[in-house]
């Protein structure tokens, strides 16, 4: 049965006597806590042997390197805590990096939630207990004064709890079309931002443009007796024909092409019948971000019309999300298809190429994947490097963003009621960042002794 306006805001603000919003605000680690490095460990046995060194090394990098790579860490400890049963959508892991530009279907420039690796329906507040810790983290990194990254989380968490109250009074169809675009943020923060980082912005921006599919061949790949073919760039980009391995070389990149046919299925129709007009050409192994290091990513080469229309696609495998061992499970049966059902639903505007299939690398050996295009004017935050005042920017643009992800499948009327009026709840969430960040630099402290007295391997600088 339909619920009321008034139905929905009081289920909202019940839920605040099960879980208060100043308990939100609570992080101890318990005692019988699981060893974070034993939780990365075990993620590491699913993984390519030869690139978990990699993936350690870069998260020994920083302790803000150490939280991107850590998902599982987070999950594990959040599930330990009392969660309100709001639940929309999630990321899975939303942390600043995880937000970003790319060009819509319509080809404007928008921004938005960029990485479902670990999406799955959940407690909202999860989603952002990750943001906000890992914008004390990157605020450290940033050598931000204590009061300076205390005020940029509460900023955060203030814009999605504005944004929510926005999205309540609002029809469904009205929070289906919303999407962040350069004319809304000139709108929404143009005052506020100042002329000189709104023209860092924008210059951002005009480059990112520049980031399509001809730039993408043109970096990655050259001509062999006549063919496009990816150049090899090792250990980053490795051609799967010089691979000598069941798990990516020549006998995966067969099965690869064989089982094309199954993520056509996955895409729209008109979208499958553009995919039709081209051919495959080339895989390789490709080694992307801090988290994703050690699972098989691809990129796949395909050619159009001729070698002046090339499509380069990004080809991640999915596994299972580091919350599914604490909620339900998905309601998909391919991990790639969970990523692309979550993106689609959390996100404004998706890629045209999103799909997933299910590959057999190996006899006997599946492994479930998701598409999209490497490249389509993707504009990613350097926030480590990004000046203080250009972070309060930024992150009022992913608390208002994460806000309209989640408004999308949670319910923003009970979720805005909980949140209440007042900053209770940005404050709450501004302790639970500080003492989450302290114990991020204890984790990372202790990988970085790991590695140090040779009980994890790791290759650094890479």
């Amino acid at each position: 049965m339909r619920q009321s306006p008034s139905d929905r805001a009081a289920i909202g603000r019940k839920a605040r006597e099960i879980v208060p919003r100043s308990a939100l605000g609570e992080w101890v680690a318990p005692a019988d806590r699981t060893d974070p490095l034993a939780i990365l460990r075990l993620q590491a046995t699913t993984r390519v042997e030869s690139l978990v060194p990699l993936r350690f090394g870069r998260m020994a990098a920083s302790p803000f390197a150490f939280f991107r790579g850590a998902a599982a860490v987070m999950a594990a400890d959040l599930a330990r805590d009392p969660h309100t049963s709001l639940e929309a959508q999630l990321c899975g892991d939303a942390h600043l990096v995880n937000f970003g530009g790319f060009r819509s279907p319509e080809r404007d420039m928008v921004f938005d939630v960029n990485d479902f690796d670990e999406t799955l329906p959940g407690p909202f507040e999860w989603d952002l207990k990750r943001l906000a810790a890992s914008i004390e983290v990157a605020a450290r990194d940033r050598e931000a004064d204590a009061k300076t990254a205390q005020h940029l989380v509460r900023l955060a968490m203030a814009e999605y709890r504005s944004a929510m109250a926005e999205f309540a009074g609002m029809s469904n169809l009205a929070i289906w079309y919303l999407r962040m675009d350069a004319q809304m943020i000139f709108d929404r923060y143009g005052s506020e931002a100042g002329d000189d980082i709104l023209a860092r912005f924008m210059a951002a921006a005009e480059k990112a443009q520049r980031k399509d599919q001809l730039k993408a061949a043109a970096k990655l790949t050259h001509e062999v007796d006549g063919q496009l073919r990816f150049l090899a760039d090792p250990p980053l980009l490795v051609p799967a024909a010089d691979i000598v391995d069941d798990f990516y070389g020549p006998t995966a990149q067969r099965r690869f092409a064989d089982g094309l046919m199954l993520y056509g299925k996955s895409l729209n129709r008109d979208r499958a019948a553009l995919m039709d007009r081209y051919e495959f050409m080339d895989l390789a192994r490709k080694v992307v971000g801090v988290g994703s290091v050690g699972t098989r990513c691809w990129v796949a080469l395909f050619v159009g019309r001729d070698f002046g229309d090339p499509l380069v696609l990004q080809v991640k495998q999915a596994e299972a999300s580091v919350l599914e061992p604490f909620l339900a499970p998905s309601a998909y049966g391919n991990h790639g298809q969970r990523v692309v059902e979550g993106q689609r639903l959390m996100q404004g505007a998706s890629d045209i190429f999103l799909g997933w299939d299910r590959v057999e690398l190996a006899e006997g050996d599946t492994r479930d994947f998701y598409f999209r295009q490497l490249w389509d004017a993707k504009l990613s935050a350097q926030v480590e490097t990004m000046p203080v005042d250009a972070l309060g920017f930024y992150v009022r643009m992913c608390g208002w963003t994460l806000a309209r992800a989640h408004a999308r499948s949670g319910d923003p009327i009970a979720i805005s009621a909980y949140l209440g009026s007042s900053d209770r709840f940005d404050t709450a969430m501004a302790r639970f960042a500080s003492a989450y960040a302290d114990q991020n630099e204890v984790d990372h402290a202790a990988l970085k002794s790991a590695i140090a007295n040779g009980r994890i391997g790791a290759i650094q600088g890479v």
